[in-house]
Parts: C-alpha cells; sequence; structure tokens
C-alpha cells in the first residue's frame, strides 16, 4: 500500500439476516480477511508459540502492545533491528495498541493530566510519560502496520461524570494522535463512553468525523458483564462510518465473537486462547473443558474429536492431563496451539457462513453442539478468570512498585 493509502477496506459481503460483513483489508504487509481475531503478541511473541506455527494455523495479522515494548526491549532497538516485524520474524501484518490500557490499569503508579499520563515502570520503577505524540512515536518506531490512538479506557464502574472526563480527554487525544502519526501506518480511533448510552454515541460520531482508517471500539470487556458489553456495542456501531473497519478491542469468547460479528464487528482480539490453554483451559466443538479434571484420566482419544490440528491428531486428552498435572512445558504449548486453532477455524466458518447467507443457521448450529458438554466440574467463566488473572497482575506490579519505594527509603 502507499503511504497515501496506508490501508484499503473491501467489503466483499453482507449477511441479509444481520449486520455482518465478510471484508478484506489490504495492508503494508499483505492481505487480511475478515472478520479477523487476532492473536496477542504483547512482548513480541504470541506466549508459547512460534511465528510459523501461527502462519501453519492462517492467522494473517497479530498484536503487539505499545506499552511493554517500549518498557522492554526499548523501540530504539526494535527501530534498529529493522522495525517489529523483522525483530520477530513476522512477515505479515501488525496492530499495535496505544498502551493506554495497561497504563490507566496502573491506577496506584500513574498520574494522569491533560497533556499525558506519568507512569512508573513495573519492571525497574523508573518514571516514564505518555503522551499521544509519544505513543504515536514509539508506534512509528515499532513500524506497525495498524496503530491504535492514545486514549482513556475509563474502569467499570464509573460514574458518568468520570466517564465523560474519560471520552472528552480521549476526544482530545485522538485529534492529537492523528495530527501525531506516521502517514504511512493506518490509524484507528478509539470510541469510548463505558456504559452511558448517550456518551457512547456521542463517542461514536466524534470519531467518526475524523479522517480514520478505522474505528475501535474500547472501554468493554472491562468487567461490565456479556450483556452490558453487547449494548455498547449496538449503542456504537450506528454512528460508524460503513466503509471503515470496525475493531471490537479484548474480545472475548466464542459466544461474545458471533454475537459480536452479527452486530456489523470486523476485528478482534483476545488473550482468552492462550492464556486459559496455559492454565489448562480448552476450547472445544462441545465447550470449554479444564483437561485437569480427573475424567481425562484415561481418556485415551483426542480433547475434541471434531478437531484436526496437530495436538488432536497426536496426542490424547490423557497424556494432555499428565503434562499438566506434572507441570511440563509442553502442556502448555500443545493446548495454547489447539485453542488458537480453534478460533483460526471458527473466524474461517464465519467468513464461509457470511458469504453463504447463513450466518444465523451456523450461530444456532454452533452455539448448540458448543453449549452441550456439561463438565462435571464447574469451571469458571472465561470473563471471570481473565479478569482474576489481570487482577493477579495488577497486584504484581503494585507489590513491586511497593518494594522498590521502600527500597529508595530505606
Amino acid at each position: 500500500m502507499s503511504a497515501e493509502h496506508p490501508l484499503k477496506f473491501e467489503i466483499l459481503a453482507t449477511d441479509s439476516s444481520t449486520g455482518a460483513r465478510r471484508g478484506r483489508l489490504h495492508l503494508a504487509h499483505g492481505t487480511v480477511e475478515t472478520p479477523v481475531f487476532m492473536p496477542v503478541g504483547t512482548q513480541g511473541t504470541v506466549k508459547a508459540i512460534s511465528q510459523e506455527e501461527l502462519v501453519e494455523m492462517g492467522y494473517q495479522i497479530i498484536l503487539g502492545n505499545t506499552y511493554h515494548l517500549y518498557l522492554r526491549p526499548g523501540p530504539e532497538l526494535i527501530a534498529e533491528a529493522g522495525g517489529l516485524h523483522s525483530f520477530i520474524n513476522w512477515r505479515q501484518p501488525i496492530l499495535t495498541d496505544s498502551g493506554g490500557f495497561q497504563v490507566f490499569s496502573l491506577e496506584h503508579i500513574r498520574k494522569i493530566g491533560q497533556d499525558g499520563v506519568v507512569f512508573r515502570s513495573y519492571v525497574d520503577g523508573s518514571y516514564h510519560e505518555f503522551t499521544p505524540e509519544k505513543v504515536m512515536q514509539v508506534q512509528s518506531a515499532l513500524g506497525a502496520d495498524i496503530v491504535m490512538a492514545f486514549d482513556e479506557c475509563a474502569p467499570y464502574p464509573c460514574d458518568r461524570d468520570y466517564a465523560r472526563e474519560a471520552m472528552e480527554r480521549t476526544h482530545r487525544w485522538a485529534e492529537r494522535s492523528l495530527a501525531a502519526r506516521n502517514p504511512g501506518q493506518a490509524f484507528f480511533g478509539i470510541v469510548q463512553g463505558s456504559t452511558y448510552p448517550d456518551l457512547r454515541a456521542e463517542s461514536a460520531q466524534f470519531i467518526s468525523s475524523l479522517d480514520t482508517d478505522g474505528i475501535a471500539i474500547g472501554g468493554v470487556s472491562v468487567g461490565e458483564g456479556k450483556e452490558l458489553m453487547m449494548k455498547a456495542v449496538e449503542w456504537t456501531v450506528p454512528y460508524l462510518p460503513t466503509e471503515k473497519p470496525r475493531y471490537l478491542m479484548g474480545v472475548g469468547t466464542p459466544e461474545d465473537i458471533l454475537e459480536a460479528v452479527a452486530r456489523g464487528i470486523d476485528m478482534f482480539d483476545c488473550v482468552l486462547p492462550t492464556r486459559l490453554g496455559r492454565s489448562g483451559s480448552l476450547y472445544t466443538s462441545r465447550g470449554r473443558v479444564n483437561i485437569k479434571n480427573a475424567r481425562f484420566t484415561r481418556q485415551f482419544a483426542p480433547v475434541d474429536p471434531d478437531c484436526d490440528c496437530w495436538c488432536c491428531r497426536n496426542y490424547t486428552a490423557a497424556y494432555l492431563r499428565h503434562l499438566y498435572m506434572c507441570d511440563e512445558i509442553l502442556a502448555a504449548r500443545l493446548a495454547t496451539y489447539h485453542n488458537l486453532y480453534f478460533y483460526a477455524r471458527l473466524m474461517e466458518r464465519i467468513r464461509e457462513a457470511i458469504t453463504e447467507q447463513r450466518l444465523t443457521d451456523f450461530t444456532v448450529e454452533f452455539l448448540a453442539r458448543y453449549r452441550s458438554h456439561l463438565p462435571e466440574e464447574v469451571e469458571l467463566s472465561a470473563e471471570n478468570e481473565t479478569r482474576r488473572e489481570n487482577d493477579n497482575e495488577l497486584r504484581r506490579k503494585r507489590s513491586y512498585a511497593g518494594t522498590r519505594k521502600a527500597q529508595s527509603q530505606g
């Protein structure tokens, strides 16, 4: 793509019974079929998986995290290596988020101002400042195909006054981010507004008025629950331009993706398939299961008989459970591969269903089978488990910051 047109979005088909779109993104490093799920490569790696394996599964784009890559190894080193694509040996498109979610989740070790946010590194306790201009500079050094505006992700719950303040700050920062962007990178603005319908509509209209290449819906999957999350999508989508790709940030489960696709969303990212895989939860055609459960001890068959990934072709559920019980690294590798393969095939089937005008029928059939499996032990919902992991990570960061403070005072 040229610097004047870093992104081209084609809508190839629309589903007549829903708002779903089948599309294609043309970017500097290749083409991406939509609706698309983007594996999260926080620190330049999709945890437990190689870049070659991602290509093998059919993934065409991955996500990198500006906040984490800024702290380690630093944008200067990555730029010296030729950009993030060269540094991690990924030749296809990359989207980098702005780091806003990570910065604003560190409420005890950051301070918000009108120009930006001052925060302490969870790595070494050093102070840093993110402004819209700085964030765009970092993303330019990383060389991503798609970059995100710096925004404030309001927590849930929050009162209306704070939600408006965060939204208005997001709007000001979107304008500054746009002015500071590298014109060779596709730029997405982010809609905020928490769980307030009028704020969501106002934010969607403002962001849509900017000269962006795409628009993201932010501030969801932060504890508000599935119903409010989908309401936020419904409150936003009617105000978004049809010709631009729509990205629902941090979502989600297979059910969430199906519901959001039907409401007109084109792009998704989430840590669930990798994070849950590392903890022993696997997505199957009959629901999510915990491989550590005793009922898998003698299941000398694949964890999902309907899956043709190399994990299911070569290893039994009993063996996978054994690996987890022995805390073997291979357990996380196999489960993560399987989960990402599951997501890749799901998105492939969604795209096919939209093209063939049968998304509603596909959704009904998929969910009927997916929800038919009742595990012997009650599992945490994916949303609650993700929240628990996020809380644990935040506690670790706060604990580190407190330790550094004590050391400096000592």
